[in-house]
């Protein structure tokens, strides 16, 4: 049996917010200098918005609705993982590079976001349930690709080159699907 812990709600309301609010600043620097990286990260707040909107009115039904919803939160966290491909695809065709310091900026911004998201989170991770385990590990999962995506940020700055940029989107790929599995295989 699930409790409802009011907290927990607020908590997963409050992330929806900042998570929706950040996107739109993401998106717009990400298509502003051509970063997949970026982008991906932007569409990854997008659907963490999206995602903890889905278990902050799930949370008030049932248990068997709640595993519905727990399976559909697994499969939205590949939603990323399409548009990186896209993106990724494209970035290849053109192969312009992204302006570093913008880049490590604006990615310093996402990571206080997720930061902030993932120890808010994180005090209700251990509850035993999907609807927890895939809200935490989308805001601590966004926290390690931020600090790629700088890490990418600062190796453009040295050797300016769209490689880095990508390479962090293949991460940003595989980090989603790995939680998108994970969460998966929680429901009981």
């Amino acid at each position: 049996m699930l409790i409802k812990h009011p907290t927990f709600i607020q908590a997963v309301a409050f992330v929806a917010l900042l998570n929706f609010s950040y996107f739109f600043i993401e998106f717009y620097m990400g298509y502003k200098i051509g970063s997949v990286s970026l982008f991906a990260d932007s569409i990854d707040f997008l659907e963490d918005s999206l995602l903890n909107t889905l278990i902050f009115f799930a949370f008030y039904w049932s248990k068997p609705k709640q595993k519905i919803v727990a399976r559909i939160a697994s499969i939205s966290l590949l939603i990323p993982v399409f548009f990186t491909a896209y993106t990724i695809w494209k970035k290849t065709t053109i192969g312009t590079v992204p302006d570093p310091l913008d880049m490590g900026v604006t990615a310093f911004g996402a990571l206080i976001v997720n930061v902030s998201s993932a120890f808010i989170l994180h005090l209700y991770k251990k509850k035993g349930n999907a609807l927890y385990l895939a809200a935490f590990l989308s805001a601590r999962n966004d926290a390690l690709i931020n600090i790629s995506i700088m890490a990418a940020g600062v190796i453009t700055f040295y050797n300016p080159s769209y490689i880095p940029d990508l390479v962090v989107g293949v991460f940003i790929a595989y980090l989603n699907v790995d939680a998108a599995k994970k969460v998966w295989n929680s429901v009981k």
